[in-house]
């Protein structure tokens, strides 16, 4: 396979369809991405992945703790998370829609981010 191309709306719009919090949209050996959401005020309920990850958000606002530093995230913002990393998102102000990718693809929360 030389390629493969997605819609980022389409993505979310697949995830609300199947009533997921991460719905995972493209799958090679050397990376996987996703889209990730969660309504105000929710727990993410995440684990350290066995891939490094890359958070970019889309819309909302947020807290992302990465081994215990918090980091502010809204719109545009950027995290890298290195593999095996606690990591989570709390005190979710506004709905948090993120596009996550995954090097290389994940495996270690069989798809759930």
């Amino acid at each position: 396979m030389s390629h493969q191309a997605a819609v980022l709306g389409e993505a979310f719009a697949a995830r609300a369809r199947l009533g997921e919090r991460y719905h995972e949209f493209l799958r090679v050996p050397a990376l996987s991405a996703g889209v990730y959401v969660l309504p105000v005020g929710s727990s993410d309920p995440q684990s350290p992945h066995a891939e490094d990850e890359v958070y970019f958000v889309v819309r909302g606002r947020a807290m992302l703790d990465v081994g215990g530093i918090d980091v502010p995230v809204s719109p545009e913002s950027i995290v890298y998370v290195p593999a095996r990393v606690a990591h989570r998102f709390h005190t979710i102000t506004e709905e948090l829609s993120v596009l996550v990718c995954f090097a290389p693809a994940e495996t270690s929360g069989g798809g759930e981010c």
